[in-house]
């Protein structure tokens, strides 16, 4: 079986570390883990490894956020890997910094980046991983806040959260995303 693994992030040095490139920093951590390194290629930063017999494929894509969905489309095509089995991870602002959650569907909820799959990839009902990023921003500095680093306090946790963000991943690969979802949601 196929899977594909989707880091969504923002190429570019001033892009590094900042909230919205979550997604890149966890695929880097599951090829990291894998062994696995990048190759750079049509709309993506890709690698593959096998896992328990299942292919891996990992992309981030370099269309920038708001054209996620182009790399995605691209890359589900080329490698035949159907809807159910594609996992996006992604920043959220709607939940706590340090909640976790895998989710078989839903809607982008104002994510440029999920807005883009969405239109380009058939609709909602895709997994993902929304990593929780939190709302601590000041009224209208919602861009500054997403584009802007980790606080301190942040960035003490972020290596266990991303642990974890690959424990799903790897979960969603090996027995589905019900009982990922059942084991290790977080809060």
């Amino acid at each position: 079986m196929n899977f594909l693994i989707v880091g969504l992030g923002n190429i570019g040095k001033e892009y590094v570390d900042t909230r919205h490139n979550i997604g890149f920093m966890v695929a880097d951590e599951l090829a990291n883990q894998a062994g696995a390194s990048w190759s750079t290629l049509k709309h993506a930063y890709y690698t593959e490894y096998k896992q328990r017999g299942h292919n891996v494929y990992v992309i981030k894509p370099t269309t920038y956020m708001n054209l996620s969905g182009k790399a995605v489309n691209y890359w589900m095509q080329q490698l035949k890997v159907p809807i159910e089995n594609v996992l996006v991870i992604v920043d959220d602002l709607a939940i706590p910094f340090g909640s976790l959650r895998v989710k078989p569907k839903g809607s982008a909820a104002g994510h440029n980046g999920l807005k883009s799959i969405e239109a380009l990839c058939g609709g909602q009902n895709y997994p993902r991983l929304r990593f929780g990023i939190g709302d601590n921003y000041a009224k209208g500095r919602q861009v500054d806040y997403v584009l802007g680093p980790f606080d301190k306090e942040e960035l003490r946790e972020l290596p266990a959260l991303i642990e974890h963000a690959v424990k799903m991943v790897n979960s969603f690969i090996n027995i589905g995303i019900e009982l990922t979802m059942t084991n290790l949601n977080t809060k």
